[in-house]
C-alpha cells in the first residue's frame, strides 16, 4: 500500500503560530485582520488535520500542549521558508528597514562577513544594528523593538531555529597565569551575558572561588583584560582571538557546555527585507559550517 504525501495549509500554519505567539485567540485575529471565530475555526481545523490537540485553554490564556510546543518551532522555521520562496520569486528589489540584534561576541566574528554581504546585496535596505547579551535580544524582540535577532542559548528546547552548536571555551592570554589565581579573576562583557549563570555554576559546583572583574557591556574592555593576565573569560570557541590561548579544563578550570546559536524572527507577519536577512545568516553560518 502506498501513502500518498499530505500537504499542509501554511494559511492553518500561520494562524497557529500567531495564536502561539500571542497566547490569545483576539490578539492573533487582529495581528492576521482576521475574525476571532475564524481563527479559533482554523485553529480547530489544524488540530482536526493533526490528530491532535494543540492549545490547552483556561478561563484566561491559551497556552501549548506538548504537542503543540513539538510543533512550534517547526511551524515557524515553514513560514520562513515559505515566505522566502514568496520573497525571492515576487520580489525584484529588497527595500525598507530591519533591526537586527546580535550579541556583543558574535557581531565582529561569524556575522561581520554575513552583515556585509547582505548591505552589499541590498544597499536600499536601512540596516539598524542593536548589540546587546542575549538575554536582553530576548527581551527586545519581544517588546518589538527589533525584527530579527541571534541569540545564544544553552542547548534544549527553542522557540528558535537552531544554526549551529558551539562548544563554550575558557580563555586566556598567551602564556598567562591569571587562571590559577584564587579567587579566579573572571571577566565577563556584562552580567546579563548568556554565559555568566552556567560558567559561575560550573565554578561552584568545583569548588573554584571566583570574582568577576569587569561587567560593563564592553567586548573590547573585556578582551583588553584577558590580553593583560588580568582575568580569564568563556567564550564560544570560534570567537576566541587568535593572540589569546584556549585553555584547557582540569583541575584548575571546570568543563563548559555548548551552547545553541539560535535564529529569533518577532513574528510570523515579517517584512521581505527581514525575511532575506533571515536567508542571509541561515547560509552565511551552514558556508561557515562547511569551510570549518
Amino acid at each position: 500500500m502506498i501513502i500518498m504525501p499530505q500537504n499542509l495549509d501554511t494559511s492553518l500554519i500561520r494562524t497557529f503560530v500567531a495564536v502561539a505567539e500571542s497566547a490569545s485567540m483576539t490578539a492573533a485575529a487582529n495581528a492576521l485582520n482576521l475574525t476571532q471565530g475564524a481563527v479559533s475555526q482554523q485553529v480547530k481545523r489544524l488540530e482536526e488535520v493533526l490528530g491532535c490537540q494543540l492549545f490547552a485553554r483556561d478561563r484566561r490564556n491559551l497556552r501549548l500542549t506538548a504537542d503543540g510546543e513539538r510543533l512550534f518551532g517547526k511551524a515557524k522555521r515553514l513560514l520562513g521558508l515559505n515566505d522566502e520562496i514568496w520573497a525571492e520569486m515576487t520580489e525584484r528589489t529588497v527595500t525598507g528597514r530591519v533591526r537586527l540584534g546580535v550579541p556583543y561576541d558574535l557581531v565582529g566574528t561569524i556575522l561581520s562577513p554575513v552583515l556585509k554581504a547582505y548591505t552589499e546585496a541590498w544597499p536600499q535596505v536601512d540596516v539598524s544594528l542593536v548589540c546587546a547579551s542575549s538575554p536582553d535580544l530576548a527581551i527586545a524582540l519581544g517588546k518589538g523593538d527589533i525584527d530579527l535577532a541571534v541569540i545564544e542559548e544553552p542547548l534544549g528546547p527553542t522557540k528558535g531555529e537552531c544554526l549551529t552548536i558551539e562548544k563554550l571555551v575558557w580563555v586566556g592570554a598567551r602564556a598567562g597565569v591569571a587562571h590559577e589565581k584564587r579567587p579566579l579573576p573572571v571577566s565577563m562583557v556584562t552580567d546579563t551575558c548568556a554565559f555568566r549563570p552556567l560558567v559561575l555554576k560550573a565554578l561552584d559546583a568545583q569548588g573554584i572561588a571566583w570574582r568577576t572583574l569587569f561587567e560593563n557591556g564592553n567586548i573590547a574592555a573585556t578582551r583588553a583584560t584577558v590580553r593583560t593576565d588580568l582575568a580569564i573569560t568563556a567564550w564560544l570557541a570560534s570567537t576566541v582571538p587568535a593572540d589569546l590561548d584556549i585553555l584547557a579544563p582540569g583541575a584548575a578550570l571546570p568543563e563548559l557546555p555548548s551552547f545553541a546559536i539560535n535564529l529569533h524572527l518577532a513574528s510570523a507577519n515579517n517584512s521581505p527585507a527581514t525575511l532575506e536577512f533571515a536567508r542571509f545568516i541561515r547560509d552565511g553560518l551552514l558556508r561557515q559550517r562547511s569551510a570549518a
